[in-house]
């Protein structure tokens, strides 16, 4: 029997960030999404930890990398949740991401994926619809909440 999709073979860590933003005059935050690189899917920055930095650190640096925004990222992760990710080798593997909010003050007008993906900001409801995964648009709710 042949599968062409190998198989998961370990867990692995990622940190995420999840931009927001609380526009002028508004009293909701909306929330920054991105599409990945291969099938463009709708998901946040994330990526794999950078050594000797912390968890928010690795978070932040991929939201400008992916995204191109800065700002405030929190000491805590907000939540979790787990994708498969297939990696250059083929080989499928599970990644739980730790999801820190990133209150962005700015956004770049040049980074280095600008070319690599679409960007786009919508409400709690619009972004947590937009996810594949359960538990991401939970946490994005669960954020969101904060500012009823």
């Amino acid at each position: 029997m042949s599968n062409s999709r190998k198989t998961a073979v370990a867990k692995r860590v990622q940190y995420g960030a999840l931009p927001y933003r609380l526009p002028a005059g508004r009293r909701r935050p909306q929330f920054m999404l991105i599409t990945s690189r291969e099938s463009r899917r709708w998901v946040i920055p994330k990526g794999w930890p950078k050594k000797g930095k912390s968890p928010q650190y690795s978070a932040a640096r991929e939201a400008f990398e992916e995204a191109g925004v800065v700002g405030a990222v929190g000491r805590r992760a907000v939540g979790s949740f787990a994708y498969e990710k297939r990696l250059k080798n083929g080989v499928v593997v599970i990644c739980h991401v730790r999801v820190f909010a990133l209150e962005v003050t700015r956004q770049s007008r040049q980074w280095p994926e600008k070319q690599e993906r679409v960007v786009k900001w919508l409400s709690a409801s619009q972004a947590a619809e937009k996810v594949s995964e359960p538990r991401l648009s939970q946490i994005i709710r669960r954020l969101a909440r904060r500012y009823d």
